[in-house]
């Protein structure tokens, strides 16, 4: 795959905090890369490093394999801070002042306001706005030229529902588009829902770095239920590889040392006399895995 950013041992210190620590990654064209991590997690200052806004103490990034210039930063569209724009000014208005300042045509306004839902909205003033559709406005201004990545920094922060929902669904229609995107956020669930990669972050350093399929194909436990729950419970606390056994309603939840197929459970209960009327394995989300990996740091 294409190596769209490339950074290398990253570190940036405050004092004798690690904001970033010797942080090594590889994001590839195409991808919707999430980068997770608590508050103080070093998201923020990653993304703030890539952009040249903040200069890292020690490491060195690329981007489209070559070293960060004023030409690889045209091909780059970004959304770190709150939406900022003239109040009084209409959403036309403001991406054309903000189409000037790039040095483009006007030739993409249209096309990025019907990208974010905003298109009927064109002519109105950007303080009539509600927050989530000051927020599309930033990622439409972000859109404007092309470009080939698109960077947010936590995009849904402080929106209701809807608003959260109208963002996944940009960002994803983006992403159709051919657009690599890469976001900062710690809200899991949407993480899991838009990204194709993830980086788990913590204290600056990284914890994974890998697919979100990945993470959601390992089994967390299987569900498993019969006649005589107890006999049930029993039997499987003989199984070698059990490490624990909880109970949910009519079903037992097993937890393995290693992984284990249902199919196994089935063969293995079957020996014992008892034929199982419920086995099904229970799929790991990423929030599982992000506690895990932070519980393995404490």
């Amino acid at each position: 795959m294409d190596t769209l950013l490339s950074l290398h041992e990253i570190s940036k210190n405050y004092g004798k905090i690690h904001a970033v620590d010797k942080l090594s990654m590889n994001i590839h064209k195409g991808q919707v890369f999430g980068i997770l991590g608590p508050n103080g997690s070093g998201k923020t200052t990653t993304l703030s490093i890539v952009l040249d806004l903040i200069k890292a103490d020690h490491g060195s990034f690329q981007w489209f394999g070559n070293v960060p210039s004023k030409e690889t930063r045209k091909r780059i569209g970004s959304v770190i801070e709150s939406p900022n724009f003239f109040p009084y000014l209409s959403a036309q208005k403001n991406l054309e002042i903000v189409a000037e300042i790039k040095d483009l045509s006007y030739d993409d306004i249209p096309t990025v306001l019907k990208m974010t839902g905003l298109y009927d909205r064109m002519n109105s003033k950007f303080r009539t706005f509600s927050f989530g559709m000051k927020q599309r406005l930033a990622v439409a201004s972000a859109l404007l030229g092309d470009p080939d990545v698109l960077i947010l920094d936590e995009p849904t922060n402080g929106l209701d529902p809807q608003g959260i929902a109208q963002i996944r669904e940009i960002i994803l229609r983006v992403a159709g588009e051919g657009i690599t995107i890469i976001l900062a956020s710690h809200l899991l669930d949407e993480v899991q829902k838009i990204c194709s990669h993830v980086a788990v972050l913590n204290k600056g350093k990284i914890l994974f770095d890998g697919e979100v399929s990945e993470v959601l194909a390992e089994a967390d436990c299987i569900e498993v239920s019969a006649d005589n729950l107890e006999l049930l419970g029993k039997v499987m606390s003989e199984y070698p590889q059990c490490k624990s056994i909880a109970k949910s309603n009519d079903k037992l939840l097993l937890y393995f040392k290693t992984l284990v197929k249902p199919q196994e459970i089935n063969q293995f209960l079957f020996s014992k006399g008892i034929t199982v009327s419920h086995l099904m394995e229970r799929k790991r989300s990423l929030e599982k895995h992000f506690l895990e990996l932070l519980a393995q740091e404490s």
